[in-house]
């Protein structure tokens, strides 16, 4: 276990080889390995708790693993998702600490001046050292790249705020902007997308694209990753256990974790269908040796004594297969499974018109939906999406307008936020949920939480209010499903999900038979969906 750092800031690398570290006794990181050049830059993917920001803490030194090696070259610069203040702090003290290299570079540059101005020995070499470090860091311009950061960024430019009268927003926009400006050789970002708005996403695209060096970047932001990563780390389960790291970007991640969850699935039921062979073996031997064997009556004892032997032995032979047969491949993880949700074609299902709602929802063009629709929609925070939404769905009633729903039509609208959690367990919440569904004859049947692919066994018999945020978002989606409604309204579907869960959700969104109604700011939904009529608010 050893952390070398190398600084030699002309040249951006960074290497881990066998990293490991637990939590508890429970490992949290096994068997990951990277390699990240100048020009490189990696993508870290995977469900929440499965150590993205815990690897770039040991990346950036911070924390040390409990084996394997990293090694640094160049500078790091990390923008964690939280900036703890002390009090009195300010704008222009968080610019000092992150250009502190920049700082040390420009005093050191105007020291070896000095000395050779008055030409005391070894000025010459002083002199070249200082001025390479600070060329390459670009350090004279630096201040000037830290301000058009965090005009581009719309973070406070006043050096004189102080930072705990910031918002966690502002605050961490500052950051980011003296990271962009800073010049360092490796940028580690955790969730830089956070608290960004249009302008400042289309800045920190162009920035990382064009950064010389090297970038490891934690998001969940596909459009993110897609437009920058050149390579994806996918911390998510393997068939070995071991991270997959995938090239080709984003595009390549995709394909290359579909092709390996096909593979492991592939192998696991091979092995699954070996190991019910040899037990169907084993069942059928032990019943030739319980009457099988026994020849017609009358037949001699002679007879009798030479076949219960061999019996005896072919049931042996095959307890001793079925033994030997392990089942060395892990069950692959669950795949997101939509049952057939509700169709009526040519009927119509939602029918809005000028809706309204003082103070939240301006006028709204007409809406019309019937099976198979699609429709999303778009527009600025505080524009009235989520109302609209609530207003379509029947939860809340429009202050102007008129909506009309078809005669037992079922309408699921997945909001932004869970409900508050009670204290029972998530299969008592699902199975009182689809109960009522029953008892009230919205649904003849019910579907399995199991069948859904979205709450395992172990996160199903756990209290509501001890899951993470991302797992009660995937309990409320499992209850709207289970409704089978004609009508899916979903107010940002993205949020608190996985990558590769977000994925299969746009897939099934695409082809089922409800209508479906969208509304989200996610960039890469939206590009996915791009083709579907929207509406503006």
């Amino acid at each position: 276990m050893s952390s070398t750092t190398i600084n030699l800031p002309t040249r951006a690398h960074l290497s881990a080889t066998g990293l490991r570290i637990a939590r508890g006794g429970h490992p949290v990181l096994h068997g990951v390995d990277l390699t990240v050049s100048a020009g490189d830059r990696l993508g870290l993917v995977g469900e929440n708790g499965r150590g993205k920001t815990t690897l770039l803490q040991i990346l950036a030194g911070r924390l040390i693993p409990d084996e394997g090696e990293v090694r640094r070259t160049g500078g790091i610069g990390i923008a964690d998702q939280e900036m703890p203040i002390d009090d009195g702090r300010t704008v222009g003290d968080l610019i000092d600490v992150e250009l502190a290299a920049v700082r040390a570079a420009l005093a050191a540059f105007d020291a070896a001046t000095e000395a050779l101005a008055a030409e005391r020995p070894g000025a010459d070499d002083e002199y070249a050292a200082a001025l390479t470090v600070a060329e390459a860091l670009d350090a004279w311009d630096a201040d000037r790249r830290v301000d058009i950061a965090l005009a581009a960024l719309s973070a406070v430019d006043d050096r004189s705020r102080v930072l705990s009268t910031l918002s966690v927003g502002q605050r961490y926009r500052i950051r980011l902007a003296c990271l962009l400006g800073a010049g360092h050789d490796l940028l580690l970002l955790d969730e830089p997308t956070n608290h960004l708005d249009a302008g400042g996403l289309s800045y920190l695209t162009a920035q990382l694209r064009a950064h010389p060096g090297g970038v490891v970047l934690v998001s969940h932001d596909r459009a993110l990753l897609s437009d920058v990563a050149t390579s994806i780390l996918d911390l998510d389960p393997t068939s070995d256990g071991l991270p997959r790291t995938y090239g080709g970007g984003y595009a390549g991640y995709q394909q290359g974790r579909a092709a390996e969850r096909d593979r492991w699935e592939d192998e696991y039921r091979t092995q699954v269908a070996e190991r019910q062979r040899l037990a169907d073996d084993l069942s059928t031997a032990q019943n030739r040796l319980s009457t099988g064997w026994r020849p017609d009556k009358g037949t001699g004892k002679h007879t009798r004594a030479t076949r219960a032997p061999a019996l005896v032995r072919a049931v042996h032979r095959r307890q001793e297969d079925l033994e030997a047969h392990v089942i060395a491949v892990p069950r692959p993880p669950m795949r997101f499974r939509v049952p057939e949700l509700g169709s009526r074609p040519g009927a119509t299902l939602i029918q809005a018109t000028d809706v309204a709602l003082v103070g939240r929802l301006e006028p709204v063009a007409p809406v019309l939906l019937q099976s198979g629709d699609r429709l999303l929609v778009t527009g600025p925070n505080g524009a009235g999406k989520s109302t609209l939404l609530s207003v379509l769905s029947g939860r809340i009633a429009p202050s102007a307008g008129m909506v009309q729903h078809g005669p037992n039509v079922r309408i699921g609208l997945l909001g932004q936020e869970s409900p508050e959690p009670s204290g029972q367990r998530a299969y008592e919440v699902y199975d009182a949920a689809v109960g009522r569904l029953i008892s009230t004859g919205q649904v003849t049947d019910a579907v399995a939480l199991s069948e859904l692919g979205l709450v395992g066994s172990r996160e199903a018999s756990r209290p509501v209010g001890e899951l993470s945020i991302g797992q009660q978002r995937r309990l409320d989606l499992a209850i709207l499903l289970a409704s089978r409604p004609h009508v899916v309204l979903l107010d940002e579907p993205t949020n608190h999900l996985s990558i590769a869960l977000v994925d299969e959700l746009t897939a099934a969104l695409r082809s089922t038979p409800a209508a479906v109604v969208v509304a989200t700011h996610d960039r890469q939904l939206l590009r996915d969906l791009a083709a579907w009529p929207s509406l503006q608010l």
